[in-house]
């Protein structure tokens, strides 16, 4: 997940050794002239970070128990074509850009929504009552150990990116815990954290579109 793209708003991490067209633009707006470049597409970011915010605050709202647990299958269709297909097309066009992270969260949490329908749709119905939550949780657990190891290279992109990931990871966490354990208080602990993760990311993503709009920067993510 990036929170500023390869040209205004710098989704790259510093020192990728990549040279700027434009160094002096680069240097008056405040952006390493190393990570700014002219990308053969718009930066994908922002619907990437809103696709994964919208889909992320809706199941976190449930999982927080604000709204009944009956009303999850209204968060499907956002997992299928927002979270999901949106979220993984933003990653492929971040391929495009050679933005190898930005590519790889973006398709990684775009199939993480596409599987989340999936499992709810087809899979989820076929598991063993006794240990439906062991499986659920393993599928969480890995889900956790993907996103702490992104986090180690977040560190290198904004503290935008960075806080998403923190908040990403202690959310998985709980929601393994709340899952494998039966533990509600731990689902309801991950509904939190996913709406806190949730508001990160979609400040994150107006970053982008203020940003690369006003040709400036009008709102901040901490660039590293």
């Amino acid at each position: 997940m990036s929170v500023e793209s390869s040209s205004t708003a710098g989704i790259v991490p510093a020192a990728t050794g990549r040279r700027a067209e434009n160094p002096v633009a680069a240097k008056d707006m405040g952006i390493s002239p190393q990570a700014s470049v002219s990308p053969p597409f718009a930066d994908p970011a922002a619907l990437g970070l809103g696709a994964f915010a919208m889909t992320t605050f809706v199941l976190s709202v449930i999982n927080a128990g604000l709204i009944p647990k009956d009303v999850e299958p209204v968060v499907l269709g956002l997992a299928l074509f927002y979270g999901g297909l949106a979220q993984f097309a933003a990653g492929i066009w971040e391929f495009a850009n050679r933005n190898v992270f930005g590519a790889t969260a973006f398709c990684s949490y775009g199939a993480f929504w596409l599987s989340f329908w999936f499992l709810s749709q087809f899979s989820a119905a076929g598991l063993p009552a006794a240990d439906a939550g062991k499986a659920v949780g393993l599928y969480l657990l890995a889900w956790a150990i993907f996103t702490a190891y992104m986090t180690v290279s977040a560190w290198r992109v904004s503290t935008g990116v960075f806080a998403v990931f923190v908040f990403l990871t202690l959310t998985f966490i709980a929601l393994f815990l709340g899952a494998f354990a039966g533990a509600t208080g731990m689902t309801v602990l991950g509904g939190w954290l996913g709406i806190v993760t949730a508001l990160i990311a979609w400040y994150c993503s107006l970053a982008v579109v203020a940003n690369a709009t006003y040709k400036r920067t009008v709102l901040p993510v901490g660039r590293r």
